[in-house]
């Protein structure tokens, strides 16, 4: 089962400053269980053009897997942190709302549901417990642990000591994703090719569902990983770009920034976050600024910024999308007045984005953020 919780996201009049926040996306908790974990808004984020929804501490633990999984699995091609982040965020929404500890230990830790046949997350088949209790808490059966979700059978076989403490601990973001790394390299897998990636997806779910699913996320995070080619945008729309890009790693902030760039922001978010000590921008700060710089104005709000030069209908589709229109996500796509959030387009599917509280400007996949309304061309 796959539960899902969206935070809605909202363009607010406060202070008479108009500003434009992006909450996060979704919980997506496992595709085999469900997890008894929460989710937070505010701890500590991925930024400056890597993963929208990462924890920094877990993508630490992603890259330092794919560097340590060939002293496992020599022959294995193509692992990347994309595929590990792609798994997490099904079977653990990469361990948000937990606290991470220096060595990777997550706290509290992350447990499914008790696989007793009850129907509970989707089980209908008990598991005899296999390991006394001694990763998953609990002798009366077994249930998935830590943020990659592993059966402590599983992990018997599978787990590896990623943090040099010479322990192999499921509930350790390192060890996990190096455990995770190992196992979906199987004998040897070359991952670059889709096929075999679609098997070790499938080895580690046997649902076509979760492939895809899982698959899904990974095109995302690689799409937001990747610097835009400019090699063909000149003249107003290379200037818009390059100030919107200029401003890579600058914080969120709530109310933050206009045309003349970053600017302390006001309170306060819907999850109560503050930008009044925080020097930066909000999703519509950014792209004024970045416009500002090419001489042409926009509106403070979001929404208003809608109304600003040649309307693109959602129905059409982000292909027809070119590099420097602004982009528009809404709860209601097709009205306006409900447009949450801003981005600028930069092509192949990415926008220079100014996600939320906890975030900094980067680069994001268009398909990151829910709601797709369409765009407008000024340039």
């Amino acid at each position: 089962m796959k539960r899902v919780k969206r935070w809605s996201c909202v363009v607010a009049l406060l202070m008479s400053a108009a500003v434009c926040c992006a909450a996060p996306l979704s919980s997506a908790v496992g595709a085999y269980v469900a997890l008894k974990t929460g989710v937070s808004d505010g701890g500590g984020i991925a930024g400056g053009g890597s993963a929208a929804d990462i924890p920094a501490r877990m993508l630490t633990a992603y890259k330092n897997a794919v560097q340590q999984v060939g002293q496992y699995v020599p022959t294995c091609q193509g692992m990347r942190w994309q595929i590990l982040a792609g798994i997490a965020k099904i079977e653990s929404n990469h361990a948000v709302g937990h606290a991470m500890a220096a060595n990777g230990d997550i706290i509290p830790k992350i447990y499914g549901v008790l696989l007793n046949g009850s129907g509970a997350g989707g089980n209908t088949t008990a598991v005899a417990d296999t390991d006394g209790g001694k990763w998953d808490g609990t002798a009366q059966g077994e249930r998935a642990v830590g943020p990659f979700q592993f059966l402590p059978s599983t992990w018997e076989s599978t787990g590896k000591d990623g943090n040099g403490d010479k322990v192999a601990d499921p509930h350790n973001a390192d060890d996990a994703s190096l455990g995770a790394a190992v196992y979906l390299c199987g004998g040897g897998r070359d991952l670059t090719q889709r096929s075999q990636l679609k098997a070790a997806i499938l080895q580690y779910n046997h649902s076509n569902a979760y492939v895809a699913n899982v698959l899904g996320w990974i095109d995302q995070y690689t799409a937001a990983a990747k610097d835009p080619d400019l090699t063909n945008v000149t003249g107003t729309v290379r200037t818009v770009i390059e100030a919107a890009l200029s401003q890579r790693g600058v914080p969120y902030s709530w109310g933050g920034g206009n045309a003349n760039g970053p600017s302390y922001g006001i309170c306060c978010s819907p999850s109560g976050k503050s930008g009044t000590n925080i020097k930066g921008f909000d999703c519509s700060g950014l792209t004024q600024y970045a416009y500002a710089k090419a001489g042409i104005p926009l509106p403070r709000v979001a929404a208003a910024q809608a109304s600003a030069g040649q309307r693109i209908p959602a129905g059409l589709g982000p292909s027809v999308l070119k590099p420097g229109d602004l982009v528009f996500f809404a709860t209601a796509p097709g009205h306006d007045s409900t447009i949450y959030h801003i981005g600028i387009y930069l092509g192949s599917g990415q926008m220079v984005n100014a996600p939320r509280p906890g975030t900094a400007v980067r680069l994001d996949a268009v398909s990151t953020m829910p709601g797709y309304a369409g765009g407008a061309r000024l340039l």
